[in-house]
């Protein structure tokens, strides 16, 4: 969780990935605009220092929530470049893992649908927990796994 000083430097990524809703909501226009693919490839200069980066990312719930069609389709190429500009920079040993906990964006007459969420894995390892998610609860323990922490449900010590 950072906040405007990282964002101003690049040292983080904001919510809604370009910046632009803290430029004109916030009235942060000293920050940079970015484009979504450069966000993504920023995130993975980010994570490059760390063994596990989180991103949350709620525009596309935003915009099914408007029940707009253009701001469903505008928040999705968003989430496409910004995807697209991660999986370009990834170096060959790092894991990206997209999960949602519900469905929304995908019927825009509605709120929450009860359609499968999304889950996506990319990189070295993904062949290991690629198939073995049944729910959002499955998720944490495969990163888990990954890592090398074999049974975080365990008390340590």
């Amino acid at each position: 969780m950072r906040h405007t000083a990282a964002l101003r430097t690049g040292d983080a990524i904001a919510s809604e990935i370009t910046n632009e809703a803290w430029r004109t909501r916030l009235g942060r226009t000293d920050l940079p605009h970015l484009t979504a693919r450069d966000a993504g490839r920023n995130l993975v200069r980010i994570a490059g220092a760390h063994d596990l980066t989180l991103f949350a990312h709620y525009g596309t719930d935003y915009a099914g929530h408007l029940r707009s069609m253009d701001a469903a389709v505008a928040a999705v190429e968003r989430v496409d470049a910004f995807l697209a500009g991660i999986v370009d920079s990834m170096p060959d040993d790092v894991l990206l893992v997209v999960a949602s906990d519900h469905g929304n964006i995908e019927d825009v007459r509605q709120g929450h649908t009860t359609n499968p969420a999304l889950g996506l894995v990319v990189g070295k390892g993904h062949a290991q927990i690629g198939g073995e998610w049944s729910s959002l609860v499955d998720v944490v323990p495969s990163i888990l796994r990954v890592l090398g922490i074999a049974d975080a449900g365990t008390p340590a010590g």
